[in-house]
């Protein structure tokens, strides 16, 4: 007996997931792939935060490759919304919510908001967001 997994039919991939999405196996992503405008935001920051001129010139293309591939969900009011919710959430699990981790969970509140699952590389960024959301590590 053969045992198929079935993929989502849909899902949220954060910012990790882009930077890896060429060296990871396309059957571990849901069959419709989204990605968040906060991610786009990340990544137009890329090329910035670095003095390396090659470095900046990859991260210049993936921004590039990302925009011409996506249609990216916008961090819209319902965001907004679902982002109080992320917030209680990882405050309640003893967790700060702001710094390094607040695009992360901007991310997650726009997953939150589209009904979507979450997909990382980096599942602690979300600890704590585990009964508001689906998020599957990859």
């Amino acid at each position: 007996m053969v045992e198929t997994t079935i993929r989502p039919a849909r899902g949220l991939i954060d910012t990790s997931v882009v930077i890896d999405l060429e060296d990871l196996d396309s059957t571990v992503l849901p069959l419709e792939v989204a990605i968040s405008s906060l991610t786009l935001a990340e990544l137009a920051a890329g090329p910035h935060a670095t003095d390396e001129p090659e470095e900046r010139a990859r991260r210049q293309d993936r921004l590039q490759r990302t925009e011409a591939a996506f249609d990216p969900l916008p961090f819209d009011s319902e965001a907004a919304r679902s982002y109080g919710r992320i917030y209680a959430a990882v405050a309640a699990a003893g967790r700060k919510a702001r710094g390094p981790r607040a695009v992360d969970l901007l991310v997650a509140a726009t997953a939150h908001a589209s009904s979507l699952p979450l997909y990382t590389r980096n599942p602690d960024d979300f600890r704590g967001l585990e009964d508001l959301l689906n998020i599957v590590t990859i």
